[in-house]
């Protein structure tokens, strides 16, 4: 399909010199552009080809850059890329060197904030529009939130200020009763009934039906079908519930017809002070296979984009899957377990787990706050709730694990999907910092298996702790070892590590999904006439003191690595252990391996890992240099080679 169109718009200002049958065809153009492109790298497809009206109304109607739009989450920005001047490198959406998935300020100026994480766009865009009130520019700032962002309390908190402060402010929200998957809670069902119900479409049709059949007394009916949309707006739908915080509602509003939809946004932008403009749109609008399973669609990999088809990959099983039968498996073991999700029960693998146990599964929708704080109470009472999170999300209850799960000493399992490098979502949303931000909460137990059997081993053990546990584990999928089955899967000895291979020059410790690459750096390490001790900590709390200070005693040239951040992380544990518990370091040299003092970029996994040095040939060669740098100093007395392949 050629875009003329699209190959016109350089710049926001284009669109303002088309016509509305032209906006019609430009949107058509960008959807298939969002489509084939999505199809090739993967990306986030049925919540972009839901907004493409919507954003193109927006650029249409305000005067970006100078009028600031901030999306929530981000996950939908791909049509606000291409029309902001990135359409010659959308095809390297998501790729390493290329533009990213979300609002990023470092790459255009359109985009105003970056996000990545839910509900924090009102926050922001009262933020920018206080500041431009300081300073008395005149512009307006658009929040755009879906309605699955509407669930968490921080978009609540914001609305609150907002209504408080009486700034020129717009909110758009933007419901498709979706999230990321359907929208749960008392909020997402009230207004899904009253938008929808019966009551509502039948009053309005009735009223306008009675109107048409009164003489035509000019303004009196006019002021009469505005006091009954008045009366209506407020005892049958939400719009009471915004003007209470503050803001003038102005909706419902179908996203999806340009016309309309822009002549309201004209009128909204001559308004003053806080508006919430309610917007319908349909998730995978325009792409059949994403408009009737919008959920698979979200977040997809490359896919065929004639028939929606994605193929089936072969080879193990994915880490998110052993979780969830393994979690399966255990619960029907014991009925006091219970599993809680933010708003992802495919994400986190616990979709089978809530259609088997429907009365033990929660998914509390974006709001991983309270669902932390949820399973703290579940657990007072003697039940053993495991909450399913991304590490990434995961951070942002980082005090409710603190004061409601770890100071209480409650038995919280966290199972921490997406640990460590996430790939083409990018820094947004890579969990490199779960290991340094729970490592220091008193109570904790932390582990992270080396492969898909000892994280089945581990899921057991952290329920049989009486305190808080958590496990972290990679996205993707495992490294392909026969799973247990239901009689094999047995609890670990808490703070046991395993040593799994044996040599005298260095103790090369790694943990998680960077053991079998350090076992595989060894191997390649033993070709170059140095042979590695190499040990699976297992737990990065409590650490296996009685194995690891003998052999550190006997090979004190230890490296240490991890797929964290380096700060606070798991080579820091072993580091503060050996300083408390040995006294005198003068002979120990040690080496942590693990990801710099940096935000990660976003890529495919293997190719950041290779960039960080966190494959094995990366592991060996840090190694080696490290080693020939002891050597040049007179501190090691090994004959190493110089040069060749790690050179």
């Amino acid at each position: 399909m050629e875009t003329p169109l699209l190959d016109r718009i350089a710049h926001p200002s284009d669109l303002r010199s088309l016509e509305m049958d032209d906006l019609r065809r430009l949107a058509e153009e960008i959807r298939h552009v969002i489509v084939q492109i999505v199809a090739r790298n993967g990306g986030h497809l049925a919540s972009n080809l839901g907004v493409v009206e919507l954003t193109l109304a927006l650029h249409y109607v305000f005067h970006t850059p100078r009028d600031l739009i901030v999306w929530d989450v981000g996950h939908q920005c791909y049509p606000h890329k291409l029309l902001t001047g990135r359409k010659e490198q959308f095809h390297t959406l998501r790729q390493l060197g290329g533009i990213s998935g979300f609002p990023r300020r470092e790459e255009s100026l359109f985009d105003t904030f970056g996000t990545g994480h839910s509900s924090t766009s009102i926050s922001a865009a009262l933020g920018m529009s206080e500041a431009m009130a300081l300073k008395g520019e005149a512009a307006r700032v658009v929040a755009v939130i879906g309605d699955g962002s509407m669930t968490a309390g921080m978009a609540f908190e914001a609305l609150n200020h907002a209504g408080s402060l009486d700034r020129d402010l717009v909110v758009i929200l933007n419901d498709n009763e979706m999230s990321i998957s359907p929208n749960v809670g008392a909020l997402s069902t009230y207004l899904s009934r009253i938008l929808t119900g019966q009551l509502y479409t039948r009053v309005r049709e009735e009223m306008k039906g009675f109107l048409k059949t009164l003489p035509a007394v000019g303004d009196h009916v006019s002021r009469l079908a505005k006091k009954w949309e008045e009366m209506a707006k407020g005892f049958l739908t939400p719009g009471i519930l915004f003007e209470e915080l503050g803001f003038k509602y102005v909706g419902p509003v179908d996203g999806h017809r340009l016309r309309p939809l822009v002549e309201t946004l004209k009128n909204v932008r001559q308004l003053r002070g806080p508006i919430l403009l309610h917007v319908i749109t349909r998730k995978g609008k325009g792409y059949e296979p994403a408009e009737r399973e919008p959920t698979r669609f979200h977040g997809v990999g490359p896919f065929d984009p004639l028939t929606g088809e994605i193929p089936t990959k072969k080879g193990p099983v994915t880490y998110t899957s052993v979780f969830g039968r393994t979690l399966m498996t255990l619960a029907r073991k014991d009925e006091r377990v219970v599993a809680i999700t933010a708003a992802m029960p495919q994400g986190t693998g616990l979709e089978s787990f809530a259609e088997a146990f429907p009365d033990r599964f929660y998914d509390v929708g974006i709001a991983e706050q309270h669902g932390v704080t949820f399973a703290a109470g579940l657990a007072t009472q003697g039940l053993r709730p495991v909450v399913a999170i991304y590490s990434t999300f995961l951070q942002r209850a980082y005090d409710q694990i603190l004061h409601d799960v770890c100071l209480q000493n409650l038995p919280v399992v966290f199972a921490m999907d997406r640990g460590g490098i996430v790939g083409e979502d990018g820094p947004t949303h890579h969990g490199l910092f779960d290991l340094s931000y729970l490592r220091p909460m008193p109570n904790m137990t932390l582990m992270a298996p080396k492969d898909e059997r000892e994280l089945q081993r581990m899921l057991a053990t952290a329920l049989e702790i009486e305190g808080p546990s958590a496990l972290r584990y990679p996205r993707g999928k495992g490294v392909g070892v026969p799973l247990l089955s239901e009689e094999e899967i047995s609890p670990l000895p808490v703070g046991r590590c395993e040593i799994l291979r044996e040599g005298d020059a260095i103790l090369l410790i790694a943990v998680g999904s960077m053991v079998h690459p350090a076992l595989a750096a060894a191997e390649d390490l033993s070709r170059e006439g140095i042979q590695a001790t190499v040990i699976n900590a297992r737990f990065i709390k409590p650490l296996d003191e009685e194995r690891i200070l003998p052999l550190v005693r006997r090979i004190p040239r230890v490296v240490t690595v991890e797929e964290n951040v380096l700060a606070g992380g798991f080579g820091s544990a072993v580091l503060e252990c050996l300083q408390e518990r040995m006294g005198d370091l003068s002979e120990l040299r040690m080496l942590r391996i693990g990801i710099p003092d940096v935000f990660v970029e976003h890529g495919r996994q293997d190719l950041l890992r290779r960039q960080l040095g966190l494959d094995s040939q990366g592991i060996a060669r840090r190694i080696l240099r490290w080693l020939e740098g002891e050597a040049s100093q007179g501190l090691a007395a090994l004959s190493l080679r110089h040069g060749g392949r790690w050179s």
